[in-house]
């Protein structure tokens, strides 16, 4: 049961990145960098959990499909900042997306009771907490 459900999430964000012409990766890291707006190599690395080197590649690519533009830091002239780029467009192709599994969760929810609910958010919210303790255990 497990396997299947990481590999569904797996293959659904795979999907999303697809609809958007990106790799997963890509995309995650888009997301992130529309959320924060304007960001260094570094704190897009340590947002995501990626390399700098893997942001590297990444925002190359972001950069040719015109989603990322980087320009010369002001305040540190060894660095650039990140922009995010067509923020608007993103959010109108993954909008409707997760609008749509946002209610297919909510439906399938509401076939439990608040008790059930309550176990299950319990479980949810300890497996996120171990996996990011898994997490920092594998990190230097």
């Amino acid at each position: 049961m497990h396997r299947d459900l990481s590999a569904a999430i797996i293959t659904f964000h795979e999907t999303v990145a697809r609809a958007l012409g990106m790799s997963a990766p890509e995309r995650k890291t888009l997301g992130v960098l529309a959320d924060m707006g304007v960001v260094t190599a570094g704190q897009l690395a340590s947002a995501t959990g990626l390399t700098t080197g893997a942001i590297t590649g990444i925002v190359d690519r972001l950069e040719k499909q015109g989603y990322a533009r980087r320009v010369p830091n002001p305040n540190d002239r060894r660095s650039v900042l990140i922009h995010a780029q067509q923020v608007e467009k993103i959010r109108e192709i993954q909008g409707p997306i997760f609008a749509s599994l946002t209610a297919a969760m909510d439906d399938l929810l509401g076939h439990y009771s608040a008790e059930q609910r309550a176990l299950i958010m319990g479980y949810l919210d300890g497996t996120t907490r171990v996996l990011r303790e898994q997490t920092k255990k594998l990190k230097p």
